[in-house]
């Protein structure tokens, strides 16, 4: 019978990786299979990997320097629409 155990660890120095694991005496054969989180893209490499994400961010930092075609609300229209 094949038995699941689900773990969450961190590697650590040199790619070591701990598990505990008393449920099982010594000498038991076990398979490890490891799943990793994806690693959260840089931002500003996402907005840079394209022509098409460098001109539309471009525009944009123009359209905030130039005060043209920007959404203001105040602090409190906020809050009564995302109930923060």
């Amino acid at each position: 019978m094949i038995q699941a155990v689900k773990q969450q660890t961190i590697v650590g120095k040199g790619g070591e990786i701990k598990l505990n694991t008393p449920q099982f005496p010594e000498g038991t054969a076990i398979e490890v299979i490891i799943l990793v989180n994806s690693i959260p893209e840089d931002t500003t490499e996402y907005l840079l990997s394209t022509q098409a994400n460098q001109k539309e961010l471009s525009e944009a930092i123009e359209r905030v320097k130039n005060q043209e075609n920007l959404v203001v609300f105040s602090e409190k229209e906020w809050h009564e629409k995302y109930n923060i």
